[in-house]
């Protein structure tokens, strides 16, 4: 018996959550259908695919083959899906776009106006993610597209869409909250930056600063979001090393956030739309990328004079 699609997915739901209850509720059906799909996968197969126990579900070594084949016949069903797209409209149905969350919340408001008036069919389905894990996923067929940095995506097709400057965030009263205009990174010297957790470009890149500045950056406090980072340097943790989109948007929001672009070549990351070189999407993804363009340019129009 082969095994069908819908079984394929339940098993990497398994290979993803280590847990059948897990995984059960990931693709949306019952623990007991899921496991009888399992077995029956098993049964045709003549192997077993899963190791059972009271800790969880781990896979066997033919479970760990079938998912690594599995993961590439579902990315190409999904492509094939998209050409069947293609034959009705640019872009429309379900697109799976995967965005840096420091990127997401504060670039995507900002097109939906104009993505509903290009594309009017086109149903956006969001998910942030480290840009580990968006390459992963990008590869495994999971995403269609991702919103990263194109250096941590190789093999990848990509369209430009804008660099960013990093800020640096002061604590209130700090010498370098008194000042205006761009921060030499020689003003970094000895103080402590603070940054997201490891798994994020952001973070690669503030350790570079850093040890190019003669700073540290803090091991007592690794942020999950840029809100929180933000806040730890507002109660004097240390520098808060934020990102162009978000420190303006929230500048404006704000005005007694104290933010100054950081007067280093390296202080700057990159952003672009990916995509898989075998996606079937690329045109309509470049396409795409001009609306992402047009409102990143909104935001960023304010660094003109900084």
């Amino acid at each position: 018996m082969r095994p069908t699609l819908r079984q394929m997915q339940y098993v990497i739901a398994i290979a993803d959550t280590g847990k059948f209850g897990d995984a059960a509720r990931l693709v949306n059906v019952s623990q007991p259908s899921l496991s009888a799909q399992i077995a029956e996968m098993e049964a045709g197969l003549g192997v077993a695919l899963v190791e059972r126990s009271s800790r969880g579900a781990m896979l066997t070594p033919a479970g760990e083959e079938l998912v690594r084949r599995a993961r590439l016949i579902l990315r190409d069903v999904e492509d094939l899906k998209a050409v069947a797209k293609l034959g009705r409209t640019e872009l429309s149905g379900r697109l799976r776009l995967g965005v840096l969350p420091t990127i997401g919340p504060y670039l995507l408001p900002k097109a939906t106006g104009d993505l509903r008036a290009r594309f009017p069919d086109l149903r956006l389905s969001v998910r942030e993610e480290r840009t580990v894990d968006l390459d992963e996923h990008l590869q495994a067929g999971l995403f269609d597209t991702v919103l990263s940095t194109p250096e941590d995506h190789p093999g990848t097709e990509s369209e430009h869409l804008f660099t960013e400057r990093l800020y640096a965030c002061p604590p209130p009263g700090d010498e370098l909250a008194e000042g205006e205009g761009p921060v030499a990174l020689s003003a970094l010297e000895g103080r402590s930056l603070l940054t997201l957790g490891e798994g994020h470009r952001l973070s690669a890149i503030t350790q570079e600063l850093a040890k190019a500045a003669g700073a540290t950056v803090s091991s007592e406090y690794e942020g999950t979001s840029l809100d929180a980072i933000r806040l730890m340097a507002q109660m004097g943790a240390g520098i808060a090393i934020l990102p162009s989109l978000y420190a303006l948007s929230e500048a404006r929001r704000d005005r007694g956030l104290n933010i100054r672009p950081i007067n280093d070549a390296r202080a700057c990351r990159d952003i672009a739309l990916i995509w898989r070189e075998t996606s079937p999407l690329t045109a309509s993804l470049v396409s795409l990328s001009t609306y992402l363009k047009k409102a990143a340019e909104k935001i960023l129009i304010t660094e003109t004079g900084s």
